[in-house]
């Protein structure tokens, strides 16, 4: 059992923390055993472990702060072995070297700086660059599966649902102009058949006209004329036949209101020219 002196000195190493966090370093003793810490490090920008979340462990001998305590990592990180007591010179491995006067906030530090490093020690091992990155990546999501981790470090939980909605959002960023590209695709080729059906129109339109007007002049053997497009093919049947059908009507209005404005005798003469015209030229423009 802790002595009343350890207990103390614990307790106001915890104010201490909460009051001055240390940059880069959180940790919190455990709710059931104060001789018992828990730890994250946090990877530093430019380095290998640059977004990663490192939980480990401190256990503290009842002696503390004359003797030194033991340091061991979960997190797989590349640097140290998992779940193994670092040798390091302010760790039980070195009581010799302990300084009574060094506090949690000196040994995590400590650690910290001892992992950007590369010498070789009790418990540390050799990865490359890109596994150390790969780790790194990967941390936060392996710490959240540790209930302990999860109870005492609730801020990191927040910060894992955190970057996950953040990693998904450019997918969805990506996705968004794909789907704007096969929208204005699909509304240019609504706007191409639009553009070609209103030339099918026209086409059927002029070509109702050369029907109509040609249908009353001579070609040397006195045969009518269908005009250009219905000589070559134009626009589909049915198409033209309506559109000769609008035409026709509209010819008709036209004539019925000058006949309106000319008077009947001179209408009526109008008329006449217009049949006999046709008549002569061998053409048909009335019913038979």
């Amino acid at each position: 059992m802790a002595g009343k002196q350890c207990m103390t000195r614990l307790q106001k190493e915890y104010k201490s923390l909460l009051k001055d966090p240390v940059p880069h370093i959180t940790a919190h003793p455990s709710p059931s055993n104060l001789l018992e810490w828990h730890f994250v490090l946090e990877g530093a920008k430019g380095t290998e472990y640059e977004g990663g979340v490192y939980h480990g462990k401190l256990t503290f001998p009842a002696e503390y702060p004359f003797k030194p305590p033991s340091i061991a990592l979960f997190t797989p990180n590349g640097r140290f072995a998992t779940n193994t007591k670092l040798c390091l010179s302010m760790t039980d491995y070195h009581p010799e070297s302990w300084n009574p006067m060094w506090s949690v906030g000196t040994i995590l530090t400590g650690l910290l700086s001892f992992m950007y490093d590369t010498q070789a020690t009790t418990g540390s091992i050799t990865t490359s660059r890109a596994e150390k990155e790969r780790l790194a990546a990967e941390s936060l999501a392996f710490n959240a599966k540790n209930p302990t981790f999860r109870k005492l470090f609730p801020a990191w939980i927040e910060e894992l649902t955190r970057r996950t909605a953040a990693a998904a959002q450019p997918a969805a960023t990506q996705q968004a102009p794909a789907q704007q590209a096969q929208q204005a695709q699909a509304n240019g080729l609504v706007h191409a058949n639009a553009q070609a059906n209103g030339a099918h129109g026209d086409a059927g339109a002029q070509n109702g006209g050369a029907v109509l007007f040609g249908a009353g002049r001579q070609d040397g053997g006195g045969e009518p004329q269908q005009g250009q497009a219905g000589g070559r093919g134009g626009a589909a049947p049915g198409r033209g036949l309506g559109n000769t059908v609008v035409t026709l009507a509209v010819v008709v209005a036209v004539l019925a209101a000058v006949w309106v404005s000319s008077g009947s005798s001179s209408g009526g003469a109008l008329w006449q020219s217009l049949f006999s015209q046709g008549a002569a030229g061998g053409g048909h423009t009335g019913p038979r």
